[in-house]
């Protein structure tokens, strides 16, 4: 349960029943009678419980007018009152297998017309709450919650700091594993394990994409022997034991990947450069996309850049707020957030460059400070 302590010992529970507060306010400003939370980074967020995504229905119930409380099958109660939520004075109501769950959420909400579900709540749930109240209108959750999680706390920023140095660690050891003769998979394999001895309690992804397979943003893994004049795209992530995660991307070549290639990185480190030196609050996240974008684009790489600029992260790798085209989304502080352009060139190579940074009062904070530059391991 070390996930769940680690999460304990960052928040309290006056954390927690703010937050609740928060996204009741904002649901009964929009007209919502309640919201209604399965398994995954929002509870995690708003009660320190990391539920396990079972068939069964576990859901916390925020009601607009009255107390929240937490629906849980019976064989997790124990584990639900190990959790933070037994400081929260939040009710826990166990059900039995021969109980109907999705009807003891229903009656925590006799009188609603309306209600919001989390956006990653699974279709089957969804639709049996449905069933259990045929004429309550369904709405998302996200624009209750999201622009909580958004807005990071000195905490939070304390905790991406450490997931940034977490994986910077893992990055400088990467050189050491890269040469001929190996597999994307046998080097996948042991930057999984210094993801963890670094401090990670999961590992999340693991992209080792040598050659061609580089022009395949998500790529993974495969059985391709690393050849010598290989660049070498690598992009790992994990998760910490507060629950906050950590995303980085570098480059590496197997010797020299050639001039073509080292032109076009050059390109791409500018770009990258180019988008974090304008990246502050007050500025639209299109704004930040474009500057990458454009620059790309100027040199003749913008229709190899197929991507966002960037997603937000915190509990979880993909957040909001994104980075993206046109984006009309201006960026407070607190916001953390990836700046990640790149090149794919279909069947011969492909490049990104990956900070994750945090707007500060009036700028950044990179929470990466391996450098930036494509790294030779001869």
């Amino acid at each position: 349960m070390a996930y769940v302590q680690g999460m304990a010992s960052l928040f309290g529970p006056d954390d927690f029943l703010a937050r609740l507060h928060r996204v009741r306010h904002a649901a009964l400003e929009a007209g919502v009678d309640g919201v209604l939370v399965t398994p995954g980074a929002d509870l995690r967020y708003l009660t320190g419980y990391d539920a396990k995504a079972l068939e069964r229905l576990t859901c916390l119930v925020i009601p607009t007018h009255g107390d929240a409380a937490i629906v849980v099958p019976n064989l997790e109660v124990l584990a639900a009152l190990a959790s933070p939520i037994a400081d929260l004075d939040l009710p826990v109501i166990g059900c039995g297998e021969g109980d109907d769950a999705y009807a003891r959420v229903a009656d925590l909400l006799p009188k609603a017309a309306v209600i919001a579900v989390d956006d990653h709540m699974w279709a089957s749930k969804v639709l049996r709450l449905k069933a259990a109240m045929p004429s309550v209108e369904q709405l998302l959750a996200g624009p209750f919650i999201e622009p909580i999680r958004m807005r990071k706390d000195a905490r939070e920023i304390a905790a991406l700091r450490s997931a940034g140095a977490a994986i910077d660690r893992v990055h400088a050891q990467v050189p050491g594993l890269l040469r001929a003769g190996r597999t994307e998979r046998e080097i996948g394999r042991d930057i999984a394990e210094l993801i963890i001895s670094e401090g990670h309690v999961t590992v999340d992804f693991v992209i080792v994409a040598s050659g061609p397979n580089g022009a395949s943003p998500h790529h993974d893994l495969s059985d391709r022997v690393l050849q010598q004049g290989d660049a070498v795209v690598v992009d790992i992530g994990g998760t910490m034991p507060d629950g906050y995660c950590s995303d980085c991307t570098r480059m590496y070549a197997l010797g020299s990947p050639g001039e073509e290639y080292l032109e076009k990185f050059d390109i791409l480190y500018d770009a990258q450069r180019q988008a974090r030196e304008l990246a502050r609050p007050g500025v639209a996240a299109g704004a930040i996309d474009a500057a990458a974008r454009e620059h790309l684009d100027a040199h003749g790489l913008g229709e190899q850049f197929i991507h966002r600029t960037g997603h937000g992260i915190g509990m979880q790798t993909h957040e909001e707020p994104y980075i993206f085209q046109g984006s009309a989304f201006v960026l407070e502080p607190g916001m953390a957030f990836s700046i990640e352009p790149g090149f794919y060139d279909e069947g011969r190579f492909g490049a990104r460059i990956e900070d994750i940074v945090v707007c500060t009062a009036d700028g950044i904070e990179s929470m990466n400070l391996q450098p930036h530059e494509l790294v030779v391991v001869e």
